[in-house]
């Protein structure tokens, strides 16, 4: 039994319905989830910022704090695939972060605002401490406690070699009641660099940025309250190093295969002491230099210049760069460098991108009632035409042939002899059939006077 239309339309719509749009495959980054803008970490916790976002092609993500892009520099930031991982959070944490998102299509924007609590705050703490007091119990009966470090797991890597221009943060966490007091002294004298005071919020963390080969030496925390006193020594080693050029890590660029009118990119990954240039090239191939307004040599190569994007660090504290390839077409198709560049040198690597093919478009419909309809209608409308004028041509020929011999002497006798003949026509139609020598004798005579 073969089924109806009608049966069959309610299938097909639903079949239809349950497939994507094509067209919604790709697009700018957009919300994969819900997030909530205000978090709250506690102090010497983890916390992780999540960046719920998705997209065709998929974004790449750059993370901020109060505008300051966060990159492998940061030794307690990681930047994840889906999103910010803090670690020991600290006071000077709180902030306002923001994960941005940016594909070929677009971006978009993932705001937080964080706050760092500390269970440990003098808020939190019984009123009417008194600092003449030499008991071992506050006025509210609390039991005093000697300072303890609170993270001895991170405070045991007590050796740190940092290269120059680097930066190490020097933590001794610590608890205790009364909340304890924490100095920082340097080769044994009271630390007066400036950095350490900008940054030892909360006292907790020796922050020391850019550092220089006078940087050099033991550190010294001690933390103290009115039950006793702690301390612990890190030695910190500044290396001179020599900076060198970039180098491209890992294995991209890569070979690509696109179809015509996809899209598809080319990744490079550099690492390099200094922030570099990265920048990509594309071979001219030969003959096509008039596309180009201007061309570079490589290798005794021609190439052109692309527009390049912006450069991402990475918490591995390499730097990545793509080039977004869309709508491809043959013309993308050839040889295709990333150049990466610092002030000591550059380094590169070439990958090649195929395009495939543009499929045929698909030729006009075919009426199968009638062969004819399938020629174009250029030769329909030229064969009957040519065929009446083929007819007419012979017509008129034939019609041309038929008066010819009216007009032709087929005898030989030229135009004096037709004119007799004429003339003496209707005498000859008259004459008796014995009168027939007569006849030959009158021809015979014109003959002769014509001869004569």
């Amino acid at each position: 039994m073969t089924p109806s239309p009608a049966s069959v339309l309610p299938l097909l719509l639903l079949l239809l319905g349950a497939l994507p749009p094509a067209a919604a495959a790709r697009g700018p980054p957009r919300m994969a989830d819900k997030v909530v803008p205000r978090q709250v970490a506690r102090l010497g916790r983890t916390v992780r910022l999540q960046c719920p976002v998705e997209g065709d092609p998929p974004p790449l993500t750059m993370w901020t704090k109060d505008g300051r892009t966060i990159h492998g520099g940061w030794s307690r930031f990681r930047v994840l695939p889906q999103g910010l991982k803090v670690k020991e959070v600290e006071p000077e944490d709180a902030g306002a972060y923001v994960c941005k998102a940016t594909n070929g299509f677009g971006s978009l924007s993932v705001n937080y605002t964080l706050i760092v609590m500390d269970d440990t705050s003098p808020g939190r703490e019984s009123p009417g401490h008194d600092s003449s007091s030499g008991g071992q119990e506050d006025p509210a009966g609390k039991q005093w406690a000697r300072p303890r470090f609170t993270q001895p797991s991170k405070m045991r890597r007590r050796v740190i070699a940092r290269p120059v221009g680097s930066s190490v943060r020097l933590k001794c966490v610590a608890s205790g009641h009364p909340r304890p007091d924490i100095t920082w002294m340097k080769d044994d004298q009271a630390l007066t660099r400036p950095e350490a005071g900008e940054h030892r919020r909360k006292k907790w963390t020796l922050s020391l940025k850019n550092l220089r080969p006078e940087d050099s030496g033991k550190y010294t925390c001690r933390v103290s309250n009115r039950a006793g006193a702690i301390n612990a020594t890190y030695k910190v080693d500044v290396i001179q190093r020599t900076r060198s050029k970039p180098v491209l890590t890992g294995t991209h660029p890569v070979n690509t295969t696109v179809d015509f009118g996809g899209t598809t990119s080319f990744q490079c990954k550099v690492r390099s002491d200094v922030k570099p240039v990265i920048q990509w090239l594309k071979r001219v191939e030969y003959g096509a230099e008039g596309r180009y307004n201007s061309t570079i040599d490589v290798g005794g190569q021609k190439f052109v210049v692309l527009p390049t994007g912006d450069v991402w660090s990475r918490p591995d504290g390499s730097y990545l760069n793509k080039l977004l390839i869309t709508r491809a077409r043959q013309d993308d198709a050839g040889m295709y460098i990333c150049l990466g560049a610092n002030t000591m040198g550059y380094s590169f690597r070439s990958a090649f991108l195929t395009v495939l093919p543009d499929p045929k478009p698909p030729g006009p419909p075919v009426a199968p009632s009638s062969s004819t309809t399938s020629l174009p209608w250029p030769v329909v409308i030229g064969i009957p035409a040519g065929a009446v004028f083929i007819v007419g041509t012979v017509v008129l020929w034939l019609c041309q042939a038929k008066k010819k011999p009216e007009d032709t002497d087929p005898t030989g006798l030229g135009p004096t002899l037709r004119a007799a003949l004429t003339s003496r026509k209707p005498q000859l139609q008259t004459q008796p059939r014995g009168t027939q020598s007569t006849a030959n004798g009158a021809l015979s005579a014109v003959k002769a006077s014509g001869g004569s």
